[in-house]
């Protein structure tokens, strides 16, 4: 699972007076952090920054790679800071994002052809983003992949998002998510790359509670072909899930659950109740969490306590 660090954002009140203030040190203590705690890139998101696009990136851009030499990926709506950012990096790097809209397709996908960078490529278009599966796939396989291949970008740098939201009022996005990156997989031989901004799932979730989530849709999604996530690399239970699966660990009662779900989600079967002992806080919770996900149960802040 290939981990994308999430936690320079420009949404971030710290990251934000930091780009004001142009204090690198802070930018730096990120990028480390995230690094030490297993993010294998790093997203640098400086929002929109239609004026001093250019400037930002480059400045950004810089002061993370005096401190650290993983790859990165350049998140912003701004072409021009874009390219700015892709003359500067070290590395290959990721440009985030393009997407069915023309405008977006016919400027960053060329971009990233030219600077051999690898692209995410967002399943949505000027009308919005599918509500099914189907609608997401249509867009890759009609719009997105022809794209990458007339530009020569290979299925292996191209990673398509099916674009996850927020279970708080639209959690009947998530089976559908779950599916498209399954279908995803499918399209091709060799197949493109996956990718979610995971974090997205738990947003307007009370903290607490945001972890479970994520976590728990990360193990699913991984289930259905996920290769990569933007996420918060200091979460602690996300990488534990993440272990437990990869390395198939059943020596807890939590783990061999977290294994189940894994397998019948590839085998796109259902938890069940026999799946779970009952008796157990954490797996009743995972559980509870799972319901959610497959839109049985009506998302509340409460649900744990339902």
């Amino acid at each position: 699972m290939l981990l994308i660090g999430e936690n320079i954002h420009i949404i971030a009140p710290k990251v934000k007076a930091a780009f004001t203030e142009r204090d690198s040190s802070v930018i730096q203590d990120l990028a480390k952090e995230q690094v030490e705690h297993g993010a294998d890139v790093l997203d640098l998101n400086i929002g929109p920054q239609k004026r001093k696009g250019v400037e930002v990136m480059k400045w950004i851009v810089n002061a993370v790679q005096e401190t650290t030499d993983v790859p990165l990926s350049l998140d912003t709506t701004n072409l021009a800071a874009l390219e700015a950012g892709l003359k500067l990096v070290k590395r290959q790097a990721m440009l985030n994002s393009a997407s069915a809209d023309p405008e977006r397709l016919e400027s960053v996908m060329p971009l990233a052809a030219s600077f051999n960078a690898k692209v995410i490529s967002l399943t949505m278009g000027k009308s919005g983003i599918p509500q099914t599966a189907d609608g997401r796939v249509e867009l890759a396989m009609d719009v997105l992949i022809p794209k990458a291949v007339e530009l020569g970008i290979p299925m292996s740098g191209l990673y398509l998002d099916p674009l996850v939201l927020t279970v708080n009022g639209t959690q009947e996005h998530a089976p559908e998510t779950l599916n498209a990156v399954r279908f995803f997989k499918q399209l091709m031989d060799p197949p493109p790359m996956t990718v979610v901004g995971l974090s997205n799932v738990s947003n307007s979730v009370p903290h607490e509670n945001r972890s479970l989530l994520n976590s728990t849709f990360l193990v699913m999604l991984m289930g259905a072909g996920l290769d990569s996530a933007i996420a918060d690399p200091l979460d602690d239970r996300l990488h534990e899930f993440i272990r437990a699966v990869e390395e198939r660990d059943k020596s807890t009662g939590l783990g061999s659950l977290l294994v189940t779900l894994y397998d019948k989600t590839a085998a796109m079967e259902e938890l069940e109740p026999s799946d779970v002992d009952m008796g157990d806080p954490e797996q009743v919770n995972v559980w509870k969490t799972v319901q959610i996900l497959y839109n049985k149960v009506i998302y509340a802040h409460s649900y744990l306590r339902m």
